[in-house]
């Protein structure tokens, strides 16, 4: 297998997967407000309520979905998956019925299961030297697919609301054909293990990873901390929308500029700042950076301002290879889907509660006739939650960093 042509092929899978998610964000107020009726406020409450409910299926099916790559492989996983996401967005764009978006929600949580698959493929092809440096490239895919995303979302939703929903199927469809060709397996039958439903479900795996030293912990700082970041995709639209008054096309700008600088924070930055930090400096410095600026921002009235910093946030997701790569590097060759597909429904976890909670939050801080009128509320929150985070990570006991021998 060459290695560096299945690694490029993983950016590019991502970034696409990335440009699908990014097109959909711009229309998405509108698109529920034409639907439900209402204001912002109602349109919030329901983005919070599929962004929930999508993220319950994944936490649901995420140890599933990493168990069988680990039996059947990466490849067939990834290409299922894109099927359904295609046809899943193409619903979407005929919808008429808040509930049907609903429904497209939990089919589509199932099916997106090429994060944490695609992560997986990722620990496969590395060394644990390097495995948290490629999982920058995570972030790095999908930043650069937010530059584009929202961008043509911002551009397409000029001729339609649902018009960015038939592209991100066709972007879908595009990467199914172009993985059918190239993508390479990279379980073998060494690593192979053999699928158990007593461990393919949230409550099996975790039972089963609470044998490896520290990880649980691990675990705990890495849900609140993606708690705290999901504050970006939450509210992000309604909050500069309401704060700012910015339309469709300006919010994209925004989360294009965030995108690209992830791109450069997590594809480029951190393969310097690992080696000369390690990964518990890293996080360190990355949780304190991030109380800093959701403070600005749950405090800022100027738009440009807003606009400045809404790249230098990204400085902020250094964090989260930096953990990926600690708790891969705990788990042996041949739990390597499993241990994804835990952190994948770990990460979903938080994102089941985060919508919920933090667009509430703006709903009370923005309501008609409220006691005040603070659209950056949600970020205040984050920041508490990340100092939270911060304390439980460098109160940590000693030696829970370690790496896992091979386990065949």
């Amino acid at each position: 297998m060459n290695k560096r042509l299945a690694f490029i092929f993983i950016i590019i899978t991502l970034t696409i997967d990335a440009m699908g998610i990014g097109l959909i964000i711009p229309v998405m107020p509108d698109l529920l407000q034409e639907i439900e009726g209402g204001d912002l406020g109602n349109a919030a409450i329901w983005g919070g309520i599929l962004a929930t409910v999508f993220a319950i299926m994944q936490f649901i099916f995420g140890p599933t979905i990493g168990s069988l790559s680990d039996r059947f492989g990466r490849r067939p996983i990834l290409l299922v998956s894109l099927v359904i996401i295609a046809v899943d967005f193409i619903v979407m764009g005929l919808a008429h019925s808040v509930w049907l978006l609903v429904l497209t929600r939990v089919i589509g949580g199932i099916a997106a299961a090429t994060q944490a698959t695609a992560a997986a493929f990722i620990s496969d092809i590395s060394t644990a030297e390097n495995r948290s440096a490629n999982f920058g490239i995570l972030g790095a895919s999908f930043g650069v697919g937010f530059i584009l995303g929202p961008l043509m979302g911002g551009f397409l939703g000029e001729f339609g609301l649902r018009v960015p929903f038939f592209a991100a199927a066709g972007l879908a469809t595009f990467n199914l054909v172009l993985g059918y060709f190239v993508l390479p397996e990279t379980v073998t039958d060494n690593t192979r293990r053999p699928f158990d439903i007593k461990r393919a479900n949230p409550l099996g795996a975790l039972t089963q990873i609470q044998k490896i030293p520290g990880l649980s912990r691990f675990l705990l700082v890495f849900f609140l901390y993606q708690f705290a970041f999901y504050v970006y995709p939450a509210v992000w639209v309604y909050y500069a929308k309401a704060q700012f008054n910015w339309d469709s096309a300006m919010v994209g700008m925004s989360l294009a500029s965030f995108g690209i600088s992830v791109a450069v924070v997590e594809g480029i930055l951190i393969r310097h700042i690992l080696p000369w930090l390690g990964e518990q400096r890293t996080i360190e410095l990355g949780l304190m950076f991030n109380i800093g600026i959701f403070i600005v921002l749950g405090l800022l009235t100027s738009g440009f301002w807003a606009l400045l910093l809404a790249p230098i946030s990204a400085l902020g997701s250094l964090v989260i290879p930096a953990m990926r790569g600690i708790m891969a590097n705990k788990a042996a060759t041949n739990q390597q889907g499993e241990i994804q597909g835990i952190i994948s429904s770990t990460q979903s976890l938080a994102v089941i509660f985060a919508p919920l909670v933090l667009t509430y939050v703006f709903y009370a801080g923005t309501r008609p006739n409220g006691p005040v009128f603070l659209p950056g509320a949600p970020f205040l929150l984050a920041a508490a939650i990340v100092a939270l985070t911060l304390i439980i990570f460098v109160t940590r006991q000693k030696g829970s960093i370690g790496i896992a021998k091979p386990r065949h």
